[in-house]
């Protein structure tokens, strides 16, 4: 089964390390094929838009939104390969689908074992998935408000009743879930190996919301809405946590809550 090329995109405000990163990736016509090149977040959302790449070299320090601002902006998934001066962003670039964090100047070494890295998992070509419907699980129903869900956590073992669930966290493999623990008046968090998109599709739609790429919140324990520095909101949480509701999704919420 032949795996098929990543259409790659890349984003970096400086045009020398920009061209630069273009003819080092020309070493690797079997892996990657770049379709285009942007010079900041807005050039490179307008080009994802159109050209729906399944990677990107993507800087996180650019002229206005940064490189994560960009990446709360899409309406999809693709692969990130980080590419900047910055070792401190190294956490946070795995809330997204990291492949690697390349730090410049990028030596043509660590370039080959990100490109090997993505190999790995190349998706086959879409004539091999054919078969693939006599595989696929039914999906598991949505949780009606008074379910209740077991979460073993390590050692512990909690059963949360669905509507003490207050927002649920993007933590790389895991998700954690804050929960409001009735008997002792404080809040409660447990670990969960599944991604958020999965724990998602079995929250009920009308109670909880996808506040970001990394949050999924209880819209019951909202407290407060206050606009937000950058065009979206910053909700607090019951138990006070503040949390941003990304631009993408403030104007979701805006008609969720309105009359």
């Amino acid at each position: 089964m032949e795996p098929s090329k990543l259409r790659a995109l890349v984003v970096e405000d400086s045009r020398l390390a920009r061209e630069g990163l273009v003819r080092m990736l020309a070493a690797f016509p079997e892996q990657v094929e770049i379709v285009g090149q942007a010079g900041d977040a807005e050039q490179a959302l307008a080009s994802i838009e159109l050209l729906r790449p399944d990677l990107l070299f993507l800087d996180i320090h650019m002229p206005g939104e940064n490189g994560f601002d960009l990446l709360e902006k899409l309406d999809y998934t693709p692969r990130i390969v980080f590419t900047t001066a910055y070792s401190e962003h190294a956490i946070r670039s795995f809330d997204f689908n990291t492949v690697d964090y390349l730090l410049k100047p990028i030596s043509p070494l660590r370039l080959a074992q990100a490109v090997a890295k993505l190999s790995q998992n190349l998706p086959p070509e879409p004539a091999s998935r054919e078969p693939e419907h006599e595989s696929v699980s039914e999906p598991r129903p949505v949780l009606d408000l008074d379910s209740k869900i077991f979460i073993k956590d390590g050692e512990r073992c909690h059963l949360v009743a669905l509507p003490s669930i207050l927002y649920i966290e993007s933590c790389k493999n895991y998700v954690r879930v804050h929960y409001a623990n009735k008997s002792s008046g404080m809040s409660q968090s447990a670990y969960v190996k599944k991604s958020l998109n999965q724990i998602e599709e079995r929250l009920p739609a009308q109670h909880f919301f996808r506040a970001s790429r990394q949050h999924l919140v209880n819209l019951q324990a909202i407290t407060s809405i206050a606009a937000s520095i950058r065009e979206g909101f910053e909700i607090t949480m019951s138990d006070g946590k503040r949390l941003e509701v990304s631009r993408r999704h403030a104007a979701e919420l805006k008609d969720l809550l309105s009359l």
